[in-house]
């Protein structure tokens, strides 16, 4: 199964993608465990894709892909931004972050996945998670 989704750089449309994962996770009858881990990762991801890849210009499309390999259902988020340094992102655990507002939301897609890599100078995401089909 591969199923894609563009749209435009706009919090707004973060509604869409929660309706996109809902469909995917009836196609595959995710459990509601997974359900929520893909869930949660895939809007802060797309989140990420919209507020700091590519600035909130709505000329500027977020890609959003879910591809089912053996096992695994893996996530693709591609923004049209230049990427980040992905190597130092800071810990929102350590104290002098704990009452930072944003921060976080890699620290989540890790946690929340089973394989976390950036591609193309960061401004892809590319989550994995295994043996979440069955």
């Amino acid at each position: 199964m591969r199923k894609v989704m563009k749209i435009k750089s706009n919090v707004e449309n973060l509604r869409l993608v929660e309706n996109f994962v809902d469909e995917i996770s009836e196609d595959l009858s995710l459990h509601e465990d997974v359900y929520g881990n893909v869930l949660i990762a895939t809007l802060e991801a797309v989140n990420n894709a919209i507020v700091h890849g590519n600035k909130k210009n709505e000329d500027l499309d977020v890609l959003v892909e879910f591809v089912t390999q053996n096992d695994d259902l893996l996530l693709i988020v591609q923004d049209q931004g230049p990427g980040f340094d992905y190597k130092n992102i800071p810990d929102p655990t350590s104290p002098e972050n704990l009452e930072k507002i944003n921060g976080r939301g890699v620290f989540l897609m890790e946690k929340l996945s089973d394989k976390i890599e950036f591609n193309h100078n960061g401004s892809q995401v590319k989550l994995t998670f295994n043996s979440s089909i069955h």
